[in-house]
């Protein structure tokens, strides 16, 4: 009965949207207008800090929505004889889940934004900026590709194309070569260049600058429009990969953006050491093949609902498989320097 059943239908809960979408703008102004008013490198402290506030948010409002749902779901009518504690945990722990998985796969993010940054040479000190308007940028992507996979959800046949998608693009996660990032010929950066004179000097943090009365792009600007293209690639992967683990537009919506708030602190933790998690790409190439699985097989195997706990624990344990394999076995040349 619940799986064709919304616990959260948006007509009873616009108003949580709205007040969720209204914190989540405050603490982008909090971030950008108080916290990053001068453009400053963000060293690793203030990386670490800000990535334990954003983790202790997410970990917290999840707390919340399990504590909101096992108040709520017995004062609803609909949900009349079901056990509501479980469906209360259910929930909470799909939250837990989609925000592991979306924090998981944006570490592939974090490895675009370090070669583009450095393809554009853009100072640290501006980078906070431009990945401040890219994930700006990215939530409004997100909104726009979480509503359409709403609605698409609906469909069973929806349901197994994006399962079948999900296990080949893991697929080529492991088994296809890396290719190279070359931003200039991206056909967006190609048009823009083609529509707005580009400077090839940066003019501080700003991304347009007047020359001789004519207004130029400048370089941060190539650089935010590639960010943003990179996120819509990537939340082609991601949404799916979240819908495989709950229907709960809701839940969908807010895992997704916790891990995407995040998303700046970790580059800045991480950005210096993503080169020795070697294997963390075949972690999350199996993670992606086990959700299209999930999606598109086990949920009909176990009638219609693959336990929701051995999904975050079978997602965890091959994260941690893949961080703690990249440890124990370094890269050879880091090996060798160790050694010396």
């Amino acid at each position: 009965m619940t799986e064709s059943l919304t616990l959260f239908p948006f007509a009873d809960y616009w108003w949580f949207y709205g007040l969720f979408t209204l914190f989540v703008l405050g603490m982008l102004a909090l971030d950008l207008g108080v916290f990053h008013r001068d453009a400053h490198e963000v060293r690793l402290k203030e990386a670490l800090g800000w990535s334990a506030v954003w983790i202790a948010l997410a970990l917290a409002f999840g707390y919340g929505l399990y504590a909101y749902a096992l108040h709520r779901f017995p004062l609803d009518p609909r949900l009349a004889g079901l056990d509501h504690a479980a469906l209360a945990r259910q929930t909470g722990l799909e939250y837990l889940t989609g925000f592991v998985v979306e924090k998981s796969l944006s570490v592939d993010n974090i490895f675009v934004f370090v070669v583009v940054f450095g393809y554009f040479a853009v100072p640290p000190k501006y980078q906070h900026r431009v990945l401040f308007f890219g994930i700006l940028g990215a939530l409004i992507f997100r909104v726009i590709f979480i509503s359409l996979g709403a609605v698409l959800m609906k469909f069973h046949w929806v349901i197994w194309v994006f399962g079948a998608f999900l296990v080949l693009t893991g697929l080529k996660i492991l088994f296809a070569p890396e290719k190279p990032i070359e931003p200039e010929k991206n056909p967006l950066i190609r048009l823009l260049r083609r529509l707005v004179p580009v400077t090839p000097q940066l003019h501080g943090q700003s991304f347009f600058t007047r020359i001789d009365g004519v207004w130029h792009a400048t370089p941060l600007l190539v650089c935010l429009v590639f960010v943003e293209v990179t996120d819509i690639v990537f939340a082609v992967d991601s949404v799916p990969a979240i819908f495989a683990l709950t229907k709960e537009p809701l839940v969908v919506f807010t895992s997704n953006i916790f891990a995407i708030l995040g998303l700046r602190a970790l580059f800045f933790l991480l950005a210096g050491v993503m080169h020795r998690f070697r294997f963390l790409k075949y972690g999350l190439g199996l993670i992606l093949v086990f959700v299209g699985l999930k999606m598109a097989w086990l949920n009909d195997v176990f009638g219609g609902k693959f336990p929701i706990g051995w999904s975050l624990g079978i997602i965890g344990a091959l994260l941690g498989a893949a961080i703690l394999a990249s440890v124990l076995f370094p890269p050879r040349a880091e090996a060798a320097a160790n050694r010396a």
